[in-house]
This record gives C-alpha cells, structure tokens and sequence, in this order.
C-alpha cells in the first residue's frame, strides 16, 4: 500500500507553505538588539501567548501520534496522568518561577551559580543539553516517520532523512532572525493547525462509525477483552505501568515539575513575561488547556479501537486492512494512510509537520539561550568586551550548531530502532528523565536546604544520570520498572549526593533577596 497525495492535498499543503512564507516575513520584522531581547523576547509576553506557546512546545508530534495509540491499546489513563502537570504548574508557578525572576534570569541555571558558582550553573546547563538533544532528536525522528509515510509511502532511511531534514530545515530558518518572539508568535500558528487537524480527523473519524453515542459508551466500557476502556484513572500499584495514580504523584508529578520549572525549553517561555505572576498564570494556564487537547487525541483512540476491532458496531463499512507487513508504525498513522480521504490528508499531514516545528524551533532557541547564555558569554567577557549585538550572532551560530546535532539524533534514531525492541515513542517519553534525575536532586537542595557545594552538585548530577542508565534492563535494572519510578530513585540518589556538605549556609531566598 503505497499512499499517493491527490491535488486537493498538495494544495493545502500548499496553503500551508504560504501561511509559513507570510509568517517569515512578519516575523523577520521582529528585530532582537542584544541577547535578551533574542532569548527573551524583551520580556513583553503575556500570559494567553506564553500558555498557548507552552502548549505548542510540549504537545509535541510525539502526543499527536502517541495518544491515539495510547488510547486504542488502553483506557483514559493518560488522560488522568494529566493531574500531575497541573499539581507541577502550581508547584513551578508559587516556588520556582518568583526565585528565577527575582535574579532577572536568562536561564533556569543561573540560579545554580548564584547558590554555587560558574561552574554547578554549566554543568546544569551541559545536563540539560545532552537531554535536550536525545529527546528533541527522537521527537523528531518520529515526526519524520509520519511525515515520510504519508508523503513519500515509505519510511527507508532516505524517507526519514529527508523529512527530519525538512522540519530541522523549517524550524531554524522560523528562528534563526527574531529570536523568540518569533517562536512563540510561530507557536500560535503551528498550534492553531495542529489542533484543528485533530479536530477535523475526530469529526470524520466519528462520523464514520455508525453506532450511536450511547452504543459506543457501552461498547468501550466493557470489550470483549474484559477492559473497561473508559477507565481515567489506574490504581494498581503494579511499577511497570507509567500512569497509575501511584505514578501521578510521584514519578510523573516529578517529571512535570522538571519539565515546566528545570527545562529551559520550556522555562523560557515563562522567563519572557513582564513579571513572575504573569509567567506564573501563562504556565497554570497552558496545564488546564492541555486536559480537552490530550482528551480529544485519547478519544481518538478510543474511536480507532471501535473502528478497527469492533465489526459488530462498523459493519461492511469496517474494510481496512489491520497491520502493515514488515513496518511497525502508530495506529493513528495507519488511519490516515489508508482511510483519510484526499485534503484531510493533506491537512492531517501538516498537523503532524506543526506539530514537530513547534517542539523542534522552541529546542532550538532554548538550546542555543543555554550555550551562549551559561558557557560561550563567560568564556568570551574573560576575553575582551563584546557588542549585544555580537551575542545576538553568536545565539544564531550556536542554533545552527544544535540544530545540526538534533539532525543527528533523528538519523541516529532511526538505525538503533532497527535493533532494538523498545518502542521509540516509549523512548521519546522517557529520554529525558536521564537528564531530570540529576537536575530535581540538585535543584532540591539548592532551593530547600542550606547544604551542598559546587562539587557536591556536580556529583549529584552525574549521579542521577548514572543511576537511571543502571536500571535501564539492558544495563543492571530489573525489567518491568517505568520511568516514573526510576525517576523517583534517581533523584534520591542526586539529593542525596548533593547534600553530602554541610555548606556555607546560604539559602537561595537570600542570595536573589
């Protein structure tokens, strides 16, 4: 089965094209004069953009192709799991977010620097690279197994590399002139398309299921398989399930604590506001408007489940074929292969692509802030005075630098799936805990205690680090064990580490006071 688009689809696509044109040109009118305004946006932001800017970054292809499959293999689980988010938002927003601009910070790790010194701030900030790049590669890579099926029919190694190369290529040419004003602004675009390719395949994936509403509650509240797929929330204490109710408030509250207040990706969206309340309320607010979006992608698994499994309810209408020999892909993907009719396709098509620049430019612009902010503008003061505008050329120097590594990561991502059995959306969703063990450990202590030194943390982060990749089951771990939990253990042992010294004593209220 070899997908062909029809014209209708090119010219959406080709709507698409012009709509990214129109915006490179209004946002290259967005001129940065120094590097704040490059990785800030002049602090101007208000909280409406700064939420729907989070929620572009975060939503990524992985949730666009990932939930439909979540809901069609499960229940609504991971629809409950968004309770640990919204605890995380309010946690982020009343204790870390006021600390960060309290010292007018450019970056989350600066505040390691003002508790320790230069050196805890950079190997924050080395942490969050190496992360930054694993997961934003892999996110693209799976961006790229859409964008090539439905584009080119296939996903052999010059497909992918071709589609990563085309969202890494759109993405840094979005960002590389205004900076992040011009990412957030292009959020809102890409944000508008993603969900509204969502909706228009939920209206026309319903529809097309001839059952009422109220055969479908009764047919998903109890499968033939025994499984009431309607279920929100999961309470079995079983560690190799990743969205129980045990998980949300550890391993998966942890993680989201990490990913809105310890990742600069996500972070300096907030940072960009007038002040902390408004970086504050924009974070609160992008968490409460992720629960319809994850909910409408879950549904459509649900949908996808009755439509594939379910001839009883479909009928002669159910003629799809169920697997795809040889080529392991999302079942949302199928769909859109064989069942989307020509312009939905297209539009579906570049849902998946908004999807993917969104995550992909917000990385790119978070990823070079960190470079230039915590390593290359210390480097180059112990040298000699430099221009704003020298480190508004160096921020886009360095994007091209991250850009090319995630390229990497992408086609790196797609020869280890072929030699491993671990889904890479799984990997995609717990990549980063690698780099967050060390990160919350650290960041613990720094905040709620007095105790610690520069050397303490950077043990602790390699401590974290180095404790999850041991319970990995291809290294000592046991098998079975989801990365919320290895979280929780990761970051007990990067407290831990890093508390060892007494200190000097100084809290992080007093040193931003």
């Amino acid at each position: 089965m070899t997908p062909q688009f029809a014209p209708l689809d090119w010219l959406v696509v080709g709507l698409y094209v012009l709509v990214l044109l129109a915006g490179g040109w209004l946002f290259s009118r967005f001129k940065a004069d120094d590097a704040r305004d490059y990785f800030l946006a002049g602090r101007t932001v208000p909280a409406w953009l700064a939420a729907v800017s989070v929620l572009s970054a975060t939503q990524s292809a992985a949730t666009f192709l990932g939930a439909p499959d979540q809901g069609y293999r499960g229940d609504y689980s991971y629809l409950g799991a968004v309770v640990a988010p919204v605890l995380a938002a309010f946690f982020v927003a009343y204790v870390l977010i006021p600390r960060f601009y309290a010292m007018r910070a450019t970056t989350v790790y600066e505040l390691l620097e003002a508790r320790f010194d230069a050196r805890a701030k950079q190997w924050a900030g080395g942490m969050f690279l190496v992360g930054r790049v694993l997961a934003g590669g892999a996110r693209v890579y799976l961006a790229a197994i859409a964008i090539a099926m439905v584009a080119f029919g296939s996903i052999d190694a010059q497909a992918i590399i071709l589609s990563a190369a085309a969202v890494m290529l759109v993405s840094f040419l979005f960002t590389f002139h205004g900076g992040l004003k011009s990412v957030i602004w292009n959020d809102l675009i890409q944000f508008v398309i993603y969900a509204g390719s969502a909706v228009a395949v939920l209206v026309f994936l319903r529809l097309s299921i001839p059952a009422s509403n109220a055969e479908l509650i009764a047919a998903l509240s109890s499968t033939p398989e025994g499984v009431n797929k309607l279920r929100l929330f999961d309470f079995s204490t079983d560690l190799s399930k990743p969205f129980t109710v045990l998980a949300i408030f550890t391993g998966l509250f942890l993680l989201n604590i990490a990913n809105a207040g310890l990742d600069q990706d996500t972070t300096q969206r907030l940072l960009a506001s007038p002040d902390a309340k408004t970086g504050a309320r924009g974070l609160i607010l992008s968490q409460l408007a992720s629960i319809p979006l994850i909910a409408m992608f879950v549904t459509i698994g649900l949908l996808l489940y009755v439509f594939y499994n379910r001839p009883d309810l479909i009928g002669a209408q159910n003629q799809a074929a169920t697997s795809f020999a040889g080529e392991k892909i999302t079942v949302f993907v199928h769909y859109i292969l064989t069942q989307v009719p020509p312009g939905l396709r297209g539009l579906v098509t570049i849902g998946v692509t908004a999807a993917a620049v969104a995550t992909t430019n917000s990385a790119l612009n978070a990823m070079s802030s960190v470079m230039i902010s915590d390593f290359y503008r210390p480097w180059r003061e112990r040298t000699g005075e430099a221009s704003a505008k020298h480190y508004v050329h160096a921020g886009r120097w360095g994007m091209g630098i991250v850009a090319a590594a995630m390229f990497g990561m992408a086609v790196l991502s797609f020869y280890w799936q072929r030699h491993t059995d671990m889904p890479l959306l799984e990997f995609a969703l717990q990549v980063m805990v690698f780099a967050y063990a060390g990160l919350l450990g650290v960041y613990f202590v720094a905040v709620f205690t007095t105790r610690g030194s520069s050397a303490s943390v950077i043990a602790g982060l390699a401590a974290g680090f180095v404790t999850v990749l041991l319970l990995q089951p291809f290294v000592l771990g046991p098998a079975g064990l989801a990365f919320p939990y290895q979280l929780c253990i990761g970051t007990t042992v990067a407290a831990f580490i890093a508390a060892i010294p007494r200190g000097k004593g100084v809290a992080v209220a007093n040193v931003i006071a």
